[in-house]
């Protein structure tokens, strides 16, 4: 990223009361030399389920919840990344673009469970519903074998992230929110639509922009994965353009105005009461 960016970005994040660095997210053809990442295994297909060549026992043995190691990458600031090998969790391989089309057993699971043998989350009311709705979510194909995130002041002068994703409680995710709009004046420029949580830092993102819209997504919702979050917190996600814009333009915008200290002070309050 370029100086004048990285130079900005503590000023903003302060004026916002973020006390958290986002982090920056991309796709590479490089390995990370260091970073957490789930276990290596083989990823298991449609196919081989089918076949019955699927050993679900080794495959939930090693599971490992994407978030729960972008949790420990945001706690240690460094790296969180994944690939073919290195996806932890057959619902998350899916999600970040790895493996199409999901198991039959993870819809099972997620949804309505098969009786006498899986209990289901629920999370949809049937597994049909739920396959119709992942084929037409149809997340982007992986560009690139290795996907990363990491703090933004860990990318070189060469290196630009794709998308950028802040975690924050209410009252700075309330600045996050106002800006976007004031960025691209579009008032529907915030969605928040259905997904697992790692679906919400990467699928909708990414699926926005192949669409060609300029649009941030509000994620962290997904309750099987909320023990990765913060009390109160959650995830949005912007275009790394987007991004840039509301670190260049936040100086005209409200936060210079009477309402943003108020709010600034309410977040204060907040930070304060989640670190005793």
């Amino acid at each position: 990223m370029d100086s004048t960016l990285t130079q900005r970005i503590p000023y903003f994040l302060d004026v916002l009361a973020l006390d958290e660095e986002p982090m920056g997210i991309f796709f590479t053809d490089t390995k990370p030399e260091e970073g957490f990442t789930p276990p290596e295994m083989d990823m298991p297909t449609r196919e081989q389920e089918a076949r019955g060549e699927v050993d679900f026992g080794k495959l939930f043995g090693n599971f490992s919840c994407a978030l729960g190691s972008i949790w420990r990458a945001r706690r240690k600031k460094t790296a969180a990344w994944f690939s073919e090998r290195h996806f932890g969790c057959p619902g998350s391989a899916f999600w970040q673009g790895f493996n199409k089309p999901q198991l039959e057993a993870i819809i099972a699971y997620v949804s309505a469970g098969i009786p006498g043998q899986m209990e289901g989350e629920l999370y949809c009311g049937s597994h049909d519903t739920l396959r119709q709705i992942f084929e037409d979510i149809d997340p982007t194909p992986a560009p690139a074998p290795y996907l990363v995130y990491k703090p933004l002041s860990q990318f070189s002068d060469d290196e630009e992230p794709l998308l950028v994703a802040f975690f924050s409680r209410p009252e700075p995710l309330c600045g996050l929110h106002q800006l976007a709009a004031f960025v691209t004046d579009d008032p529907d420029v915030v969605r928040s639509p259905w997904a697992a949580a790692c679906g919400g830092l990467i699928t909708w993102p990414l699926k926005y922009l192949e669409n060609g819209e300029n649009k941030a997504t509000l994620g962290g919702w997904d309750p099987s994965a909320r023990k990765f979050f913060g009390p109160d917190e959650l995830s949005f996600t912007v275009p790394f353009a987007m991004f840039r814009d509301m670190v260049m333009r936040w100086e005209g915008s409200f936060l210079t105005r009477t309402a943003w200290p108020t709010v600034r002070k309410k977040a204060e309050r907040s930070r304060k009461a989640w670190t005793r």
